[in-house]
C-alpha cells in the first residue's frame, strides 16, 4: 500500500475510534415528534439538512448551539446540548453522529429528538425555544440499594441542591456528590438547555426530580431525560475530570 494511501487509512481509522469512545455505541433513546412529515428533497429537507451542519458548528465551541433555517413552513428549528464535562471534539462527534442518526431513525419526519450520553439534539417545523420540552424517557441502575429510605432521601437532597445551583448558573449545569454509609459516595448531575429562563430551568429540573421515586425508587442510579433538562445520579463517578 502506498505511504499516502495508508496515512489516509490510519487518519480514517483514528477518527472513527474517536467517534465510538465519543458517542458511544447506541442513542439512549428518540421520539420521532408529531406527524408531519416533509416531502424528499423538497425545501423543508434542504433546509433540515443545512441547520444539522450549523449545529455540528455551533454547539461545541460552548456545549450549546440553537439554530433556525428557512422560512414559513419550511422553516427548520434546532438545538443541540453537550454536557460540559465533554471535550469540544467529544461534542463534536456526539452532535455529528446524532445529526445522522435521528434522520435515519425518523425519516422524512419534521419534528425529532435524540439522546445520547454527551448530547442531545432536537429539530422541529415549529418555533419551540423557550419553551419547557416535557418530551421524557427514564432510565435506571438494575441493583437495588439496601437501604431505600436512608437511600431515597439522600438522592432528593443532592438533586435538589444540585437543581438550585444549576437554574442560576451561566451554562445552567451543576454537578456534585454526597457522602453515603460505608465511605460510599452518591453523584448528581443536573443540566438545562440554555434557551430556558431560569424560572423555566428550575420548574423543569424540578419535575424531573419530582419523577425520580416514579423511575427510580431503591436503584442505585437513574436518570430523568426530557427534551429541555436531564438529571443523573449514580453511586460512582461519571462526570469526566
Amino acid at each position: 500500500m502506498p505511504f499516502s494511501r495508508f496515512a489516509s487509512f490510519l487518519c480514517l481509522l483514528s477518527f472513527l475510534l474517536l467517534l465510538n469512545n465519543a458517542v458511544g455505541v447506541d442513542p439512549l433513546f428518540h421520539f420521532c415528534t408529531g406527524s408531519e412529515k416533509f416531502i424528499d428533497n423538497g425545501p423543508y429537507e434542504t433546509n433540515l439538512n443545512k441547520l444539522m451542519d450549523s449545529l455540528q458548528i455551533l454547539a461545541p465551541p460552548t456545549g450549546f448551539g440553537k439554530a433556525s433555517v428557512g422560512l414559513n413552513a419550511d422553516r427548520s428549528n434546532g438545538l443541540a446540548l453537550c454536557r460540559p464535562d465533554v471535550s469540544n471534539t467529544d461534542c463534536k462527534a456526539c452532535v455529528t453522529e446524532a445529526s445522522t442518526e435521528i434522520l435515519k431513525r425518523c425519516p422524512d419526519y419534521k419534528a425529532a429528538i435524540i439522546w445520547y450520553d454527551n448530547c442531545l439534539l432536537k429539530y422541529s417545523n415549529m418555533d419551540f425555544f423557550g419553551q419547557v420540552d416535557h418530551q421524557k424517557f427514564y432510565s435506571f441502575n438494575e441493583k437495588n440499594v439496601s437501604n431505600p429510605a436512608s437511600f431515597n432521601q439522600k438522592t432528593r437532597e443532592l438533586l435538589s441542591r444540585l437543581v438550585e445551583e444549576a437554574f442560576v448558573a451561566p451554562n445552567m449545569y451543576a454537578t456534585g456528590e454526597v457522602d453515603l454509609e460505608e465511605s460510599k459516595k452518591l453523584y448528581g448531575l443536573v443540566q438545562c438547555t440554555r434557551d430556558l429562563s431560569t424560572i423555566d430551568c428550575k420548574q423543569c429540573l424540578d419535575d424531573a426530580v419530582s419523577e425520580v421515586p416514579n423511575c427510580c425508587d431503591g436503584k442505585e442510579g437513574g436518570r430523568v431525560a426530557t427534551g429541555s433538562c436531564n438529571i443523573r445520579y449514580e453511586t460512582y463517578p461519571f462526570v469526566k475530570s
